[in-house]
């Protein structure tokens, strides 16, 4: 019987050559539940984009040691994967063994595009979602965020945008970031980060 390229060692190798630990997130490892991984996935593939990775590897394992061969953590990811394209958070992705999948991240530019911006069908973020309150925010950051906002409008072909609309557009864009960022970082700091490769990606 021919050895699961998941277990061959040899491309093991090349997989931790081409990604790194930093780069791959192991679902299979840690054992979550459908739902834990699908919420720890999207959150790890947001905080991917916003910090600018192209290429991610996600192993879900396929479940060959449970009694029906299926794997509800692999399941949960083949759903989730579709929804977060359609968000503009990845761009592409692929099967990379039985149990695991190589995912190309959208750029911010991408995910802050507007021209697109269609609904997607009654599906709720499995990302909590984080309240939108912009006060905590340093002054630096809030003056960041203002000029994401005004060149998102911008691009909308809006001349003469109220302060209404652009504070508006200022909450949308602080709820998208905000489910990117890690816990064990300085948010602020993260979000100017973020900001900041947005706007250059916008040629801004």
């Amino acid at each position: 019987m021919p050895r699961s390229r998941s277990l061959d060692p040899v491309h093991r190798a090349f997989d931790e050559a081409r990604f790194g630990p930093l780069r791959t997130l192991n679902l299979r490892a840690q054992q979550p539940t459908a739902v834990q991984a699908a919420v720890q996935c999207e959150q790890w593939l947001r905080m991917h984009q916003a910090q600018g990775s192209e290429e991610v590897l996600v192993i879900t394992g396929r479940g060959n040691q449970s009694a029906e061969d299926y794997s509800p953590v692999r399941e949960a990811i083949v759903r989730l994967l579709p929804s977060l394209r359609r968000r503009n958070v990845i761009a592409h992705y692929g099967e990379h063994t039985p149990g695991s999948f190589v995912v190309t991240l959208a750029t911010l530019g991408q995910l802050f595009d507007t021209a697109p911006r269609r609904r997607e069908r009654a599906t709720p973020s499995s990302v909590p979602t984080v309240a939108p309150t912009l006060a905590a925010l340093s002054p630096e950051t809030l003056a960041q965020l203002r000029r994401l906002a005004e060149s998102v409008i911008d691009d909308l072909g809006v001349v003469s945008p109220t302060r209404a609309m652009i504070d508006d557009e200022m909450t949308k864009q602080f709820a998208q970031l905000a489910r990117a960022v890690p816990t064990d970082v300085d948010p602020d700091a993260f979000l100017r980060a973020a900001i900041d490769r947005a706007l250059a990606e916008m040629g801004r």
